[in-house]
């Protein structure tokens, strides 16, 4: 079965808090939006790629920007 993941945008706090308290005990967790950018910062080119594909699935950047979070499904492992 896939998980929920709510992501909570840095900007409202008010927000994780409710949704930590509304979904807690269920099949989902609720984090905060870690990301500061791009982690790459050199100006050339990385020397080798040893990434298969980018762990991002999907850009939720206007989500969180919109309504302060975003729900992601984690499929089953």
């Amino acid at each position: 079965m896939a998980s929920l993941l709510f992501i909570v945008s840095r900007e409202a706090p008010g927000r994780y808090g409710y949704l930590k308290h509304v979904f807690a005990g269920e099949s989902g967790d609720v984090i905060v939006d870690r990301r500061a950018g791009e982690r790459r910062r050199r100006e050339g080119a990385a020397t080798t790629e040893r990434r298969h594909r980018d762990r991002r699935h999907r850009d939720i950047t206007g989500e969180l920007q919109l309504s302060g979070w975003a729900l992601v499904r984690r499929p089953a492992s």
